[in-house]
């Protein structure tokens, strides 16, 4: 493949996703394993929850003691007992009788309902039942949530919060998750400045290594390092090859055919093999991918933006596949909200707002479209991906989008 033809965006993320094997596992604990993915599937050993216990504040009867009980002529039982979350009742229910129970304490033996506190008054030790309930009112079974046996998380789902929460449910101190990937994000170029530096003629600051860090890490990655390169070969060479032992690279700029764009050169001299180079893509073309010994690199566009929409169409599904999980969750589709109107030939990343109306989720582009201008992605949900071949796409017409900002 000539290095120099664009290839169509879905070619590239499929270059990137036959070599996303997902990475080692090893056993972390439940906290740890927040944005990673399972490489086991979890089956509950005992249900959840593990006894019966009362959905509200009130007393555990036998619904048949609380027959014709009305507010205007109640039936009264003996306070017998009760029964507390974590302190259950010490014997069982007996006829004619009412356990004090409170919510999510475990119904005693002999008892079938729970009496809702508003529904009773107490004097002294009777309970004047003012309502009559049925068999099973107010209890949460045994296993309603998760029965024994049941696989609950299956190998490959990515552990959130509701995640982590059922892990800790079903008693586990650790699970296998695939670890995290390694990624080490290098900024070529003289201009770039730290935040803090002295501004000085022709600087920039040099946000996409620290916007490329951030997407990492949101996308579950550990970023190992972030260095800045200057626009020198041997300097380039030197830092590019002290990285190559992360899993994937993320280099910023220099990927061009400039005087001073020295990273082809580099890779190539380090024995990275290119897969592919430019994407018929807006904005991101210039976007290069190559591979050395396991380690993914990624060559990036040095504007901002470009560098971002790159990222979360490559790089991202690349980090989720190498993490162990799918790599087209953020991917969906909506409604343009007006026309669109593009030369054919590359497929448009428009960054767009999402708006939720009486027919469903409707993109709008969020204003000025030029790669430069990073502020266009502060209003943005998603890229609308407007397909290469197209010319004209009219309001209404549903398209895919990448969705941003979700992890």
């Amino acid at each position: 493949m000539s290095a120099r033809q664009p290839i169509d965006l879905e070619e590239a993320r499929g270059a990137v996703l036959e070599r996303c094997a997902p990475l080692s596992a090893r056993q972390v604990t439940p906290h740890s394993a927040l944005g990673m993915a399972l490489a086991e599937d979890l089956t509950a050993a005992e249900p959840v929850p593990g006894f019966d216990s009362s959905a509200m504040d009130g007393f555990a009867v036998r619904s048949g003691d609380t027959r014709e009980a009305k507010r205007t002529s109640p039936v009264t039982l003996s306070l017998a007992g009760e029964s507390r979350a974590g302190a259950p009742a010490t014997h069982p229910l007996g006829a004619g009788e009412a356990f004090r129970i409170s919510t999510g304490a475990m119904v005693p033996d002999g008892a079938n309902a729970v009496l809702r506190v508003e529904d009773a008054s107490l004097e002294g030790e009777r309970v004047l039942v003012g309502a009559e309930v049925e068999p099973g009112r107010d209890i949460r079974r045994a296993g309603e949530d998760i029965e024994a046996g049941e696989t609950v998380l299956t190998a490959g789902t990515r552990i959130g919060p509701a995640e982590l929460g059922v892990i800790v449910s079903l008693g586990l101190e650790t699970v296998e998750c695939h670890r995290r990937p390694r990624v080490h994000v290098l900024a070529s170029g003289d201009e770039l400045l730290e935040p803090g530096e002295e501004m000085r003629p022709g600087g920039v600051r040099n946000s996409n290594a620290h916007t490329l860090s951030a997407l990492a890490e949101q996308a579950g990655a550990e970023v190992c390092d972030r260095s800045r390169m200057a626009d020198e070969p041997e300097a380039t060479r030197a830092a590019i090859g002290a990285a190559l032992d992360a899993d994937m690279v993320l280099i910023s700029g220099g990927v061009s055919v400039g005087e001073h764009d020295h990273v082809k050169g580099a890779l190539a001299d380090l024995g990275v093999e290119e897969r592919f180079w430019g994407v018929a893509l807006k904005p991101g073309r210039p976007a290069w991918f190559g591979t050395h010994e396991g380690t993914l690199v990624f060559g990036l566009p040095g504007n901002p933006v470009s560098a971002m929409v790159v990222f979360l169409l490559l790089t991202r599904p690349a980090l989720a596949a190498l993490g162990g999980s799918e790599p087209r969750r953020w991917r969906t589709t909506a409604r343009l909200a007006g026309d669109y109107e593009k030369a054919p030939g590359r497929t448009h990343a428009v960054r767009c707002a999402m708006e939720l109306d009486e027919e469903g989720w409707t993109v709008e582009p969020t204003g000025a479209q030029g790669s430069h201008i990073l502020t266009s992605m502060l209003g943005a949900d998603c890229l609308a991906l407007i397909p290469s071949e197209a010319e004209l796409v009219r309001a209404g017409e549903r398209v895919e989008v990448e969705l941003i900002g979700r992890d």
